[in-house]
């Protein structure tokens, strides 16, 4: 028999309630069990007291979202918590709170660099490269020359000729690539943040604006990317996009090249450089 998510979300609270310090938040006196007790929790979150009670006793049916984000607040809970609490709660894990931060944790840099011959780069929601290996370097972009601020793989394909120019099948890949990108945004809670990088690219390429204004939406977790390069010619890679956990805004992009010989042509690229 499964669980009761009423009593499994009641237990939750339960021990989450219990790891508090009182003395936290400035609530003194004497106390026969650990924590704060259910009334100072709905003090801190702004509820009746009752109803929260009714919550820990797996009786107060289904709370809202701002509920649960007021309790989540007043518990003190961690972004997974507070996922976990929502799922229990509602079902389903509350609506992304996007925030926007430069670079990449150096644990994941490491990862990229364990890539030797695998561009792997990772990508904001609004579609910023903050994190890349040697291989991307050799065959995407030397994103280390480009300052922050045009690191953006949106800008590449429809307002810098000469990177436009290594794409293969252009049209369908910025179509694809718009559909994408909304989809990102979206997913990501960061709707208010891409206004400005729309606006933008809509007043730079009549291209953008005419498929931005299409409204499809697309997925792009696996493909096939093909490039014109330089030195490599035309090459055919697999990419694959991965979740970062804990960061909504981030994903991370490999590109496979299957040819052992293509691999092994990347890696002598990357150690030349």
């Amino acid at each position: 028999m499964s669980p009761d998510p009423s009593q499994s979300l009641a237990a939750f609270l339960k021990v989450r309630r219990a790891r508090l310090d009182p003395a936290t938040f400035g609530f003194a006196g004497r106390r026969r069990t650990p924590g704060l007790r259910r009334e100072e929790v709905a003090q801190r979150a702004n509820i009746s007291p009752t109803w929260y009670t009714w919550l820990e006793q797996g009786r107060g049916g289904a709370p809202s979202g701002d509920v649960l984000n007021r309790i989540a607040n007043a518990l003190m809970l961690t972004e997974t918590e507070r996922e976990h609490l929502f799922l229990l709660g509602l079902g389903r894990p509350p609506e992304t709170r996007y925030r926007s931060e430069d670079g990449v944790s150096p644990r994941l840099q490491r990862l990229l660099d364990r890539f030797d011959t695998c561009p792997a780069v990772v990508k904001t929601a609004t579609w910023d490269v903050v994190g890349w290996n040697r291989a991307a370097t050799v065959v995407l972009t030397d994103y280390s020359a480009l300052p922050p601020d045009r690191r953006n793989i949106l800008r590449f394909l429809f307002c810098d000729p000469e990177k436009r120019a290594k794409q293969h099948d252009w049209e369908n890949l910025a179509r694809f690539a718009v559909g994408s990108f909304r989809a990102d945004a979206v997913r990501a809670g960061a709707t208010s943040d891409v206004n400005a990088l729309v606006e933008e690219l809509c007043r730079e390429s009549a291209e953008f604006e005419k498929l931005w204004h299409e409204n499809e939406v697309h997925g792009h977790g696996d493909g096939i990317k093909k490039l014109k390069h330089p030195d490599l010619g035309l090459i055919e890679l697999e990419f694959s996009t991965f979740a970062v956990d804990g960061r909504p805004d981030l994903t991370l992009m490999l590109y496979n090249p299957v040819d052992p010989a293509l691999a092994e042509r990347i890696r002598t690229l990357t150690l030349q450089t």
